[in-house]
Formats: structure tokens, C-alpha cells, sequence
């Protein structure tokens, strides 16, 4: 052990890897059927140049992908992707791994390997070259949480140094929907900000900005426009920086879509265009000063989300229903208009001709991102390929609920991915269909079939 500490007592201490193949620990990180992260560390002896090009065996059923009997698989380490963690005295070296067969195919229901496929397929029907998105990633953060259940009872409480919850409540505090854009002292948790976006940029994640969010304890941090692949790793590595941050400072970090009641929710929004020859694709004449293909592309994705099958990968949890309810700019609808918040499909009404692209509005950070991204560009090229016309479809009626509501429930965006996802099956395993269904619902009775609190109040 070097004895040495890294940074001020407590501090997080990240940086780019100059590639000189100094460290202690290799920590290959790779992600689960959730999107979740998961690790495994070889000391220094053992990660040698051959590991580096034919990884290392893992057993996949424990990441959700596959079964016992058929769980052995290999995780490869994407130099690339390599940052260094300066920890307790070591140099721990991160990178993100895909995932192989252990035949040495890539598999094909890994989520970095699903972006890689989109990407392809952009290329393939030469409609694009990449997918430039822009993520937001609101979440709350608190000071105190507890949380439980079983089949005698259920709770959760929450404690905030903004004046949520009990021994919190009699702090002075603003009122807890007029958050948006506070100053310290109003904001408690502006370092803790300062000190992730310090991070992120440390290792190559690019910030726009951060803030403070509409409602007490909430907070976003903006990411910059990247390419598909590097926008759904950063977004992973991003959460991972902003929940280790928080538990250094003794804090709790959700990036649930609805943790309060009758609070503002959390969404992931996501501003995109395609690319093609270093130019956006969806620059034009018509309306909101977009091209035909970029007119399309929203007829894509609202036409899918309608379904409840784009849903299936952008909102996939039972609390992402709890959030897209009408009154806190979560859409409930199919809609599209510019500068409109209300609408699924918002075209930012303060950019330049040469700026223009859309937001979808919909999603949430319950989503696997890289399941999420590559779900939203094939919608999205489906509606490209097939000339749809958003405007024709009903979807340009904002004001008056677009051309419908969507499924609002995990069971019927479930069945909105068995009946809708030819669309998806260019890249999307079927395998892969099944398991995520089968998963989700599993998740849907857990939730849907336990009595809750405001249950007792009503008819106890």
C-alpha cells in the first residue's frame, strides 16, 4: 500500500488515464439487465495486456441475461472508456467492459452492445451516421431516508435540510414547488453539485450546466451533446459519480420518477438530431424550422410511444407512472409543439435555425439509458423510413391532448411491446423482448398487488 490518501479527508478523487499503465486495480465495470452498474477488481499482477484484449469470465444469470445453465460469459475492457480513481492509496483504473459469449461473439442483449447495433443500423439504411444526445438528469437529493416493507406493513420517510420532513419542517425554507433556479443559502446542496460536475469533466463527461430544480431537495444536472455510445456510458458513470459524491457528504441521491407525493417529478429528458456528414439531418424549411426526415422522426417516436412499446424502454417502472400524471410538465399525450413543456416532443423555442432539435419529454432515469437511446433513434428512423406525417397523424395538437393519451401503467406499455416491435427488431434481440417483459411484469404484480397507505385512509 502506497499510505498515502488522495485529496481532503472523504473527497472523491477521479481523473482521465494518460494510458502510462500506472495502477494498483483494474475494476472492470460492466452493466446489468437494468442498466445498473456492476464490478469486478484484479490486482495489477493480473491484469495483463492479453486480459485487456480477451477479458475476463463472469457468470451473467447473477446480471439478469441469461440462465444458470447458460450464464458463463466474458467481460472485455473498453480502453477507452478507462478513468482512474485515486482511492484509500491505490490507483483503482475503472473501465467499462462489453460483454461476449464465451464462444467470443458479441451478445447481443448487452446494452452498450444494443447502442453499437443502432448505430449500425443508422448507417446501414444511410439515414444517419450517429445519434447526438443531450441527457438531463433531475433527482432528489435528502438528508435522512428510511424505507420498508413486508406483509404486515409498509413506510417510507424522507428528511431534507430544505425543510421536508420531520426534525427538517421548521427549518426557514422556501416553499417547497419554487425551487427552480434558487441561490445559496435557499440551495443547501450547490457544493455537492460543483463537486460532480468537477468530477464528471475530470474524466472526459461533458457539462452544460447544473441547478437547482422546482421542487425542494431537487436537482438537475445537464449533460452536453455526445454521440449514441458515449452519451448512454456517461450517463451511467455520471449516476455512479452523483450517488458516490452524495454518500461521501452524508447524503441520499434517488433518481426515481416520483419520489414525493404531490411533488414535482424527476424526468430524463433527452435533446436529439441525427447526424450525417458532421450536419444535423433535421435543419429544414418546414415547420418549427425542421427538414422533412426531422418531421417524420417525432411521427416516430410519438407514434410508439402511443403504443406504449417506445414506453416499454423510456418509462419502465411502476413509479414512472406515478410521475406522468397532468399538472407538473410531465406529458401525458402524443403531442409535439415548440417551446411547450406539456408537449412529449418539445422543439426549444430559444435556439437559431442552425440549432434547431427536439426533446422528449417523456422518459425517466428508471430507464436503462442505453435500452432507452436505442429505442428512441429506431422509433424515431421508423417514422423516417415509413414518411410519416406528425402533423397529419394528430400529434401537432398540443393544446387539446395531441392524438391521445398514452398507456399509463407498466402492465399496458407491456402489452404495447408484444403487439409493436417489428420496428425494434433490427437490433433489438427477441429474446430479449421476452426477458424484459417477463422482468417488468414481474416488477408490475410486486408493486400493483400491495395494499398502500393511502388505502388504509380511504377504506380501512
Amino acid at each position: 500500500m502506497h499510505g498515502v490518501e488522495f485529496g481532503a479527508a472523504g473527497e472523491m478523487v477521479l481523473e482521465k488515464y494518460p494510458g502510462d499503465g500506472v495502477f494498483d486495480f483494474l475494476n472492470l465495470i460492466a452493466l446489468d439487465l437494468n442498466g445498473s452498474l456492476r464490478s469486478v477488481t484484479l490486482p495489477k499482477s493480473y491484469a495483463t495486456k492479453e486480459l485487456f484484449k480477451k477479458g475476463i469470465g463472469f457468470d451473467a444469470s447473477n446480471y439478469g441475461y441469461a440462465k444458470v445453465t447458460e450464464s458463463d460469459m466474458i467481460i472485455v475492457p473498453d480502453e477507452e472508456t478507462a478513468f482512474v480513481e485515486k482511492r484509500g492509496g491505490f490507483r483503482i483504473l475503472h473501465a467499462l467492459g462489453d460483454v461476449r459469449t464465451a464462444g467470443g461473439d458479441l451478445f447481443d442483449q448487452y446494452p452498450r452492445n444494443i447502442v453499437k447495433k443502432t448505430r449500425d443500423f443508422l448507417r446501414a439504411e444511410n439515414i444517419a451516421d450517429d445519434m447526438q444526445a443531450l441527457v438531463e438528469l433531475e433527482f432528489y437529493v435528502f438528508n435522512s431516508v428510511e424505507y420498508g416493507c413486508d406483509v404486515t406493513g409498509s413506510f417510507y420517510s424522507v428528511g431534507s435540510a430544505e425543510g421536508l420532513g420531520h426534525g427538517f419542517d421548521t427549518n426557514p425554507r422556501f416553499a417547497p414547488h419554487q425551487g427552480y433556479h434558487r441561490l445559496p443559502p435557499d440551495d443547501r446542496y450547490m457544493d455537492f453539485r460543483n463537486q460532480t460536475v468537477y468530477l464528471m469533466e475530470q474524466i472526459g463527461i461533458p457539462v452544460k450546466y447544473h441547478h437547482h430544480e422546482v421542487g425542494a431537495s431537487q436537482l438537475e444536472i445537464e449533460l452536453n451533446f455526445m454521440n449514441i455510445q458515449k452519451a448512454a456510458d456517461s450517463v451511467c458513470l455520471a449516476k455512479w459519480i452523483i450517488r458516490s459524491v452524495a454518500d461521501k457528504m452524508g447524503l441520499k441521491v434517488t433518481f426515481m420518477p416520483k419520489p414525493l407525493y404531490k411533488m414535482a417529478g424527476s424526468g430524463m429528458h433527452v435533446h436529439q438530431f441525427l447526424e450525417k456528414g458532421g450536419t444535423s439531418v433535421f435543419i429544414g424549411d418546414e415547420l418549427y424550422g425542421l427538414s422533412q426526415q426531422g418531421l417524420s422522426y417525432i411521427a416516430g417516436l410519438l407514434e410508439h410511444s402511443l403504443t406504449g412499446s417506445l414506453l416499454a424502454f423510456t418509462n419502465p417502472s411502476t413509479n414512472s407512472y406515478r410521475r406522468l400524471i397532468s399538472g407538473y410538465e410531465a406529458p401525458v399525450s402524443a403531442s409535439f409543439a415548440k417551446a411547450s413543456r406539456n408537449a412529449a416532443v418539445r422543439i426549444p423555442g430559444y435556439l437559431g435555425k442552425k440549432e434547431v432539435r427536439m426533446e422528449y419529454r417523456t422518459g425517466d432515469a428508471s430507464a436503462n439509458v442505453h435500452f432507452m437511446l436505442a429505442a428512441m433513434a429506431l422509433a424515431g428512423c421508423d417514422g423516417i423510413l415509413r414518411e410519416l406525417d406528425p402533423v397529419a397523424l394528430g400529434f401537432g395538437n398540443a393544446d387539446s391532448g395531441g392524438a391521445g393519451k398514452f398507456p399509463l401503467n407498466l402492465h399496458a406499455v407491456m402489452d404495447g411491446l408484444e403487439k409493436d416491435h417489428q420496428y425494434l427488431e433490427a437490433v433489438f434481440p427477441k429474446e430479449l423482448f421476452s426477458l424484459w417483459i417477463s422482468t417488468k411484469r414481474a416488477e408490475a404484480d410486486y408493486v400493483y398487488n400491495a395494499p398502500v397507505p393511502q388505502e388504509y385512509e380511504l377504506y380501512f
